[in-house]
This record gives structure tokens, C-alpha cells and sequence, in this order.
């Protein structure tokens, strides 16, 4: 007899579902303007390179083709430096560095592929908060219904 897929999605995860329901906001963890850029010391100047602007980085985020929305995080600076790169990068939006742990990132990867919850998100770039929302769902069976 071969044993049945678990249904639970949260199965591989070390946080409950409790962990993660309702309403949290992270604050100042993604790409403003105020994002840190690198400045060359002989000029004062930030490299054309690291000149971006928050409509870009949104543009470039949601350009992502994957069937997960992503979110514009700032790049290091030492990243902007070394690789010649934007100061920003696109993540799903609940990557660890956006949640700050990646058991968060793992719970709320298993919420938002699941049908038992809802989950959405808000990507405020004025203030650099994300605020993600995760409801269950009302899920009634057929026989509830009749």
C-alpha cells in the first residue's frame, strides 16, 4: 500500500498557521527612495548605475514572470558595488529578508499555495513597509451545504 501526499501545507514548516494569521506589517524593508546608495569618494557622486527610482524598481518587480507576485528589496550597497547592480532586487513577497526569518518565509509560502487561506499584500514604497494579510478561508464541505 503506498502512503497518501499529506494534504496539510504545512507539514515541512516549523511555524503553525496561528504564527502567521491576521494582519502583519514590516517596516522599512523595502526599495524608497531613500535607499541607501553607494557614492564614489574621489567625485561624491552616485554611479548612473545605482540611480533608480521606486517606479522602476515596482515596474521591475512585477515584470518578474513567475506565478508568484514579487516585491522590490533594497540591494546592499557592497552588492551595488561589487556587481555593478541596481539598488534593488525583486523577491517573492514573503522572502526571508522582507519577514526577517525564514520560517516565516516558509509559512507564509505554504499559506499562499494552499486553498485554505487567503493571503495578500501591501507593498507601500513611500514608507518601505509591507504588510501581509492571511485569512482562512471559509471552506465548507458539499455536505455542510445540502
Amino acid at each position: 500500500m503506498t502512503e497518501q501526499p499529506s494534504k496539510d501545507p504545512f507539514e515541512d514548516c516549523e511555524l503553525s498557521p496561528d504564527a502567521i494569521l491576521g494582519t502583519r506589517t514590516f517596516e522599512d524593508v523595502l526599495f524608497t527612495d531613500e535607499t541607501e546608495t553607494p557614492v564614489n569618494v574621489l567625485t561624491g557622486e552616485t554611479p548612473d548605475h545605482s540611480r533608480a527610482t521606486v517606479n522602476e524598481a515596482r515596474s521591475f518587480a512585477a515584470g518578474i514572470g513567475s506565478g508568484t507576485p514579487h516585491i522590490a528589496l533594497p540591494a546592499s550597497v557592497e552588492t551595488q558595488v561589487e556587481t555593478k547592480s541596481k539598488p534593488y532586487t525583486a523577491a517573492a513577497f514573503f522572502h526571508f529578508k522582507a519577514t526577517g526569518s525564514l520560517e516565516r518565509h516558509r509559512a507564509y509560502h505554504a499559506a499562499y499555495n494552499s486553498d485554505t487561506f487567503s493571503v495578500e499584500f501591501e507593498a507601500d514604497y513611500e514608507t518601505g513597509d509591507l504588510t501581509i494579510i492571511v485569512e482562512e478561508k471559509d471552506c465548507q464541505s458539499e455536505f455542510e451545504n445540502a
